[in-house]
């Protein structure tokens, strides 16, 4: 059975990633835990799409009500096909709007982006099968980015944030403890962290290997420094395992139970995805109520809420290029060896592993 040093080991010398981190925490009755990291637990590592998990939680722990229209709060949304939208149709990719449009394209011709025109664009961005107003449960899922860089700006304004970046440290971070391990760049500098940041892809445009900056162009053409809805949180290992037990911690609250629950038409929830029947990145070990999400720069974490285990594999796949797709066949053999590392915990415990 392979630890978590050893997993994060071997997804490196697969080739997978040049940095890995990884680790598995179980949660217990009677605030009893225990969890386990390895490979490069200090290093701050780009989460992109992990962050996804991170504004949904935030607008739940808010108290913004989820059937808030997108117009409501985000200005530049009016007289657009998504100024009705309710927030919770954005959380669960069933606004109707494109998977993504090029919003940074001024950058590329040395101009500065027009933030509110690119939240028009992003607003109007609706599909051509999903016209007029969303039916009951919404449109068609289709993953998008812009509906978290949406719901992002919505959380921001009702919250009275700089940007989904910030508010998420704000509610979610700070909250747990982990400000001096996860967050934007902004706020991490704020504070004086000195940890490293893992490199992301070599962009000529962008000035050769980015490092200490959000990969996401969209994100980084939009918030800078900060952060977006759907890409900007930096973190640890240990942070993103701790994010995942507080999720696990408060699973049955009513809060949380319209984020995760089950949703027709793919394993699309609001904030999550689950665990697809076959094939799944999440390995074939949790369990079919497992619930989860990736990152493009190769970050995941998944959260099984019967064997009470969350799994995190960080890295940082896409140095130097986004072509590196080797983590595809890795992370699920990760998963597994995690999974299964947790799961024979207490075992573990005389070996210093619980804490």
């Amino acid at each position: 059975m392979m630890t978590a040093q050893e997993v994060a080991h071997r997804v490196v010398t697969q080739g997978a990633a040049p940095l890995a981190a990884a680790g598995w925490a179980r949660g217990g009755t009677g605030g009893r835990r225990a969890r386990e990291a390895g490979g490069a637990t200090e290093v701050l590592f780009d989460l992109a799409s992990v962050t996804k998990p991170m504004t949904a939680i935030a607008i739940a722990w808010a108290g913004i009500d989820r059937g808030t229209p997108l117009g409501a709060l985000v200005e530049e949304a009016r007289g657009t096909p998504s100024e009705a939208v309710p927030l919770e149709l954005l959380l669960a990719h069933r606004a109707g709007l494109d998977a993504h449009r090029t919003l940074y394209a001024p950058l590329l011709e040395g101009r500065p982006v027009d933030v509110s025109a690119a939240l028009k664009e992003a607003a109007s961005a609706r599909r051509p099968d999903s016209a007029g107003g969303p039916p009951p449960g919404g449109f068609a899922p289709l993953y998008s980015d812009l509906g978290y860089l949406l719901a992002g700006v919505a959380l921001a304004r009702a919250v009275g944030a700089r940007d989904a970046g910030e508010a998420i440290s704000r509610l979610v971070l700070e909250p747990l403890g982990l400000a001096d391990t996860a967050g934007t760049v902004r706020e991490l500098e704020a504070r004086g962290v000195r940890l490293p940041f893992a490199p992301t892809e070599t962009v000529e445009w962008r000035g050769g290997p980015v490092v200490g900056a959000v990969h996401d162009e969209n994100a980084w053409a939009v918030s800078g420094k900060g952060g977006s809805g759907h890409a900007g949180i930096f973190g640890t290992v240990d942070a993103v395992l701790t994010f995942g037990l507080s999720v696990l911690d408060r699973i049955h609250e009513a809060e949380l139970q319209w984020l995760i629950h089950e949703r027709p038409g793919g394993s699309l929830r609001a904030g999550f995805d689950g665990k697809s029947p076959e094939g799944s990145s999440a390995g074939t070990l949790m369990g079919p109520r497992s619930f989860g999400h990736l990152g493009f720069t190769g970050t995941s974490l998944w959260v099984d809420p019967d064997a009470r285990i969350v799994v995190s594999l960080l890295s940082n796949r896409v140095s130097p290029t986004r072509a590196h797709l080797a983590i595809r066949a890795a992370r699920p053999e990760a998963h597994d060896a995690l999974f299964a590392r947790g799961l024979s915990w207490p075992s573990l415990a005389s070996h210093g592993v619980e804490r």
